[in-house]
């Protein structure tokens, strides 16, 4: 099976923020009680810190490494406790020091959610109401805000390390984690109850093809035929709903690009991580103060056709770039890769539609239809079911015009045959029995479909 037999043998299965130093950081305790405990425990941790900074050099943090950091300021709240003659058990203690070197210099509360990698969405409604979504379903959480105060600067943190700003005259911002994980921020007066912050999480140990294969996602006979369509230069569009795993699946295929090709990404709040040796990453920018100075996805497309790029990557795809991006891919820049909001694979294709017409350009629709059939090659549905788990639904390939129609045909398919005792989805993996129209290109890649498409895949 070439590369997919190795990637099947092979399976296998912090970053510190900018500090900042307000005493409203102090007083959140991710239980953050309301008995008498919780307001003494409080009061010990003000106290703490307020000392914490007669201690150590504030302004010499930065040249420190996290290690080193991490060790000065256990030994000095240490010291400080034993000063101020605390009498606490070793576990208070450790979650004393553990809470204060959260606050200084992490993210507070949200630091022990975002170490777990088994969340995958941190969901903030306010101060006092936390969930987290852990395969698939939502829980809520005992972790708490002191207030709004604390959390706005928790956001505050967040969004100044990437350059952008939140206040109220721009209460909405998107931002990034420095392992990826992507933020989105509303603040009052658009948010009634309190700020609102919602992380996608993207956690240290990043999914490879491999463990989507062991996870059910996809079979490896997909595997081997995606391999091939990376390989053989044909332009891919994956489309799904919200959380289905898109970006996971983009960071998958990106993985087959060959290491002595030249590529370029394009997104909108950075959090693909390719492994190849050249890559260039390129983020938008939101406009300034005077509402000057912004830069958009159709402005990174246009500036990249300059660069040279053997292949772009468009994080996703959803305004006016998607003129460039169509033209791009027709005219030399095969190979390319990119993400589109949409429920099915014929879906995506009308979105691509709706997005040019909402850019203010009247174009006939069978020019743009054209244009479409001429630029996308394959279309890889994916998508997060009722029970939790994200499949590919559907491998698809446009194959052409026929009148003002786009042909398209299915060449692998999960179908859903049952509901397990406990909501689970039950279904199996399949190939159409569909010989490609990239047949060529595919084994001149490698691929044999005469052999492989005909035969069924692995259950699921």
């Amino acid at each position: 099976m070439g590369l997919a037999k190795k990637l099947k043998s092979d399976v296998s299965d912090q970053n510190r923020p900018g500090l900042q130093t307000s005493n409203a950081f102090v007083g959140a305790n991710a239980r953050n009680r309301d008995d008498g405990s919780g307001e003494k425990s409080r009061r010990l941790k003000m106290q703490v810190h307020n000392r914490l900074f007669d201690t150590i050099d504030v302004s010499k943090l930065d040249t420190l490494d996290p290690a080193t950091l991490s060790g000065k300021v256990t030994t000095a709240i240490a010291e400080i406790l034993n000063e101020e003659g605390h009498l606490l058990t070793d576990a208070d203690r450790t979650r004393l020091v553990e809470e204060i070197k959260n606050e200084l210099l992490g993210l507070g509360p949200l630091e022990p959610l975002l170490r777990d990698d088994s969340i995958t969405d941190i969901l903030v409604n306010g101060a006092r109401q936390v969930y987290v979504e852990r395969k698939g379903k939502l829980e809520l959480t005992d972790v708490r805000f002191q207030d709004d105060q604390h959390l706005m600067l928790i956001i505050d943190r967040i969004v100044s390390r990437v350059g952008r700003r939140v206040d109220e005259a721009s209460p909405m911002v998107d931002a990034r984690l420095p392992d990826g994980s992507r933020i989105n921020a509303i603040i009052p007066p658009l948010a009634l109850d309190g700020p609102a912050l919602s992380i996608r999480r993207f956690g240290q140990h990043r999914y490879e093809i491999a463990g989507l294969v062991e996870k059910g996602t996809l079979t490896w006979e997909m595997v081997e035929f995606l391999l091939a369509v990376v390989r053989a230069r044909l332009n891919i569009l994956v489309c799904g709903g919200t959380g289905s795993g898109k970006t996971t699946m983009l960071n998958c295929l990106s993985a087959f690009v060959p290491e002595n090709e030249r590529i370029v990404t394009i997104e909108d709040s950075a959090e693909l991580s390719l492994q190849q040796p050249h890559v260039v990453r390129l983020e938008t920018r939101p406009p300034n103060l005077e509402g000057k100075g912004e830069v958009t996805q159709r402005d990174l497309v246009r500036n990249c056709l300059r660069m040279r790029p053997d292949r772009i990557i468009v994080g996703e795809v959803r305004g006016a770039e998607v003129f460039d991006m169509l033209q791009a891919m027709s005219t030399g820049h095969d190979g390319s890769i990119a993400t589109i909001h949409a429920n099915s694979a014929r879906e995506c294709l009308g979105r691509l539609e709706m997005m040019m017409l909402l850019s203010g350009f009247t174009i006939p629709q069978r020019a743009m239809r054209q244009q479409i059939a001429s630029a996308v090659n394959m279309i890889v549905h994916v998508s997060r079911l009722s029970d939790g788990t994200r499949k590919v639904m559907k491998i698809s390939e446009v194959t052409g015009m026929e009148g003002d129609m786009i042909m398209m045909q299915d060449l692998f398919e999960f179908t859903r045959t049952d509901t397990g005792p406990n909501g689970e989805v039950i279904g199996h993996f399949s190939s159409t029995e569909i010989r490609s129209a990239y047949s060529r290109m595919l084994e001149a890649a490698g691929f044999r479909p005469d052999k492989r498409l005909v035969r069924a895949g692995a259950a699921g």
